[in-house]
């Protein structure tokens, strides 16, 4: 379907017939449903064709915020195409849409400009509210400041948050303030943003743990540690702030080569109540890896797989990838990998190109065949380009007799990992 004809039927969401018209466009009855089709859609045209198909085939039944998700996630792969054009065309469609009178709908526009870096698109929409007939509260206003952030327009925050609430009558709350000291942060103005603490507690406002990290996490990265040190005391120990994952993960941050250091403040963060998140064990695996404990990287690594719900993200499996290379654990790395496939979390491309690379110069000529099939079916058009190239260059460009062997591996067969381990 031509971008052109995504557009007309975005423009009418609720009228089931145009859908109906383009019979090779699934119906998405739910968020899920769609959310899980766009992570696999890399055409920007078909990701507004899913957008489109979500939202009119039960626009009655469907919560408006989930249709306002999905229109964010449509956005995205458009701008990663660098479809800007198509972008203000698909959301300037929309202001003709009868919700363009709700708040919440006219603040999706404002966030998805900010998600495609459009911050001007933004700042226009956000003044066509009075236009549009559309109330102002401090929801669209968060939405503005939120696409400042996402556009890394971090000099216009504190332009828009002195402005804004006296002209339009808003009273900024705590996503507010805090995205006013990300941005301070941003711009390497800590003590602006600490500031800005200050202000939140003289009016009130709640100081959350987030805007906590934010500073914390500037100070250190300009090379201030003592004064890092003496603000996680005083907002820690004198003022009791409410601590969690994310703070601690700035600690540990500070002291990624030091892999038992980092085992103890996990410790510390568990003794105090704080559940480690993905990013707290990332950092100790890393360590480890860094160091060549491997055994322990791996253990560490099995406990985020087997966790409920998975814990383990894309981080995890290119660290694991990568290092297990590193050691000449090629088969251990596949098997790391076939998992990364089964929970949506595959590595990039270049620790990918180690990996196989690895496997063919071992003669490990079945897992290297049964990667590329499924590489084949993953990766997007732009990169199926260098992977076709690595291939001719390995020989491993046309899957011959060994298909059938290669379905088994790829279906979990690993009974070689301990041979590999004594070969290394």
């Amino acid at each position: 379907m031509s971008l052109y004809l995504a557009l007309r039927r975005a423009r009418h969401l609720s009228t089931i017939a145009a859908a109906a018209a383009e019979p090779a466009t699934a119906k998405f009855a739910n968020i899920s449903e769609a959310k899980k089709r766009l992570r696999k859609v890399y055409d920007p045209d078909e990701a507004i064709k899913v957008y489109s198909s979500f939202a009119g085939a039960d626009d009655a039944a469907a919560p408006p915020a989930s249709a306002r998700h999905i229109q964010v996630l449509a956005v995205r792969r458009l701008a990663k195409s660098h479809r800007f054009s198509d972008i203000e065309a698909f959301l300037e469609s929309l202001k003709s849409n009868p919700q363009i009178t709700e708040e919440p709908f006219v603040s999706s526009l404002i966030k998805s400009y900010g998600v495609a870096g459009m911050i001007d698109n933004a700042l226009t929409t956000y003044n066509q509210m009075t236009d549009f007939g559309t109330p102002r509260s401090t929801l669209s206003f968060n939405a503005l400041l939120k696409a400042c952030i996402n556009s890394k327009a971090y000099d216009r925050v504190p332009l828009y948050f002195n402005e804004f609430p006296e002209k339009f009558g808003l009273v900024p709350d705590k996503f507010s303030y805090g995205m006013l000291i990300k941005a301070y942060c941003e711009m390497e103005s800590p003590e602006k943003a600490k500031e800005t603490l200050c202000e939140m507690e003289k009016k009130g406002a709640e100081i959350g743990a987030v805007s906590f990290s934010t500073i914390l996490l500037a100070l250190y990265k300009i090379g201030r540690v003592d004064e890092a040190e003496a603000f996680w005391d005083e907002m820690v120990k004198e003022k009791g702030i409410k601590l969690d994952a994310g703070s601690y993960n700035v600690k540990l941050s500070q002291i990624r080569d030091k892999p038992e250091a980092l085992k103890a403040m996990i410790e510390e963060m568990q003794n105090a109540g704080i559940n480690p998140d993905c990013i707290s064990f990332n950092y100790l695996i890393t360590s480890y890896c860094v160091n060549g404990m491997m055994d322990e990287a791996e253990k560490v690594c099995g406990d985020l797989l087997q966790a409920k719900g998975g814990r383990a993200n894309a981080t995890t499996f290119r660290t694991m990838v990568f290092y297990l290379c590193k050691a000449g654990r090629y088969v251990k790395a596949y098997e790391i990998f076939k998992k990364s496939v089964k929970v949506g979390k595959i590595p990039d491309f270049n620790t990918l190109k180690y990996l196989v690379t690895g496997l063919h110069k071992m003669e490990r000529m079945v897992e290297a065949k049964a990667m590329v099939r499924t590489m084949n079916k993953k990766f997007p058009p732009d990169l199926l380009k260098a992977w076709g190239k690595l291939m001719d260059e390995l020989g491993l460009t046309r899957v011959g007799t060994e298909e059938v062997a290669a379905s088994k591996v790829e279906k979990g067969a690993g009974s070689d990992v301990e041979s590999e381990k004594a070969s290394s």
